[in-house]
């Protein structure tokens, strides 16, 4: 967990000093990208996070301009969420900084052990995943 957290605050550190956003704001931000036509619920369900969480963390992107719900035609009901101009450009910009921690990352393991990790890390994530194991209740 120490190792998982000291990664994270080094992507999280590097993100709002050089994009201006929490390294939370750009995962949302890099899903939506690759994933058109995405529902709060959608991100929430990948995510693993809450509902409202999502909504909340949706409703500050919208206001910095980065993202925009638009009506879903399939049901009137619901919004889906894209990304604007700024808000693709953001992501874009990020992507170098991202892949910045991935380059620390190389640097502190040899590049099999490195390939073993990711592997097992893929099938832990995908059991997790498959059992619904650590996904919130509302």
């Amino acid at each position: 967990m120490r190792c998982e957290t000291r990664l994270y605050n080094a992507l999280n550190d590097r993100m709002r000093r050089s994009h201006g956003v929490a390294a939370s704001q750009y995962e949302f931000l890099r899903y939506l990208r690759d994933h058109p036509d995405t529902r709060v619920g959608d991100l929430a369900a990948f995510f693993a996070i809450g509902v409202g969480a999502t909504s909340k963390g949706m409703d500050r992107l919208e206001g910095r301009g980065l993202v925009r719900r638009v009506p879903d035609p399939a049901d009137r009901r619901s919004s889906l969420l894209e990304l604007t101009d700024t808000g693709t450009q953001l992501v874009h910009e990020a992507d170098e900084t991202f892949g910045a921690i991935g380059a620390l990352i190389q640097t502190a393991l040899d590049p099999a052990r490195l390939h073993d990790a990711a592997q097992t890390l893929r099938q832990l994530l995908t059991a997790l995943e498959h059992d619904r194991i650590g996904t919130p209740a509302g």
